[in-house]
């Protein structure tokens, strides 16, 4: 997995490619850590995320509680795949996703 990090100002988008596994999952986690501060509006540009596991989904939930507090978060450019966890999971109802 590769994360893209991008700085506009205040907002911070963070490109994901490939696989968000248990095993990737805590490299996506330090770059949201690492770039959030100062940040008010947050995406997850998933266009090129191909599977996301549980441990993906765990990092959303503790992304949006941050971004809560701070201002706002969305996922964007969501694939079939990714979608069908986010419906499976509910998160599709409580989550700003737009897909591809």
């Amino acid at each position: 997995m590769n994360v893209n990090v991008q700085k506009e100002g205040a907002k911070l988008i963070l490109g994901v490619e490939g696989k968000l596994s248990t095993n990737t999952a805590p490299a996506l986690e330090k770059a949201m850590k690492d770039n959030v501060e100062g940040v008010t509006e947050l995406v997850f540009d998933f266009e090129k995320l191909d599977y996301m596991a549980s441990a993906g989904l765990r990092i959303l939930l503790s992304s949006a509680k941050i971004m809560k507090k701070k201002g706002s978060m969305k996922i964007i450019n969501v694939t079939e795949p990714v979608m069908e966890v986010f419906n499976l999971t509910g998160l599709s109802d409580v989550m700003d996703i737009e897909t591809i």
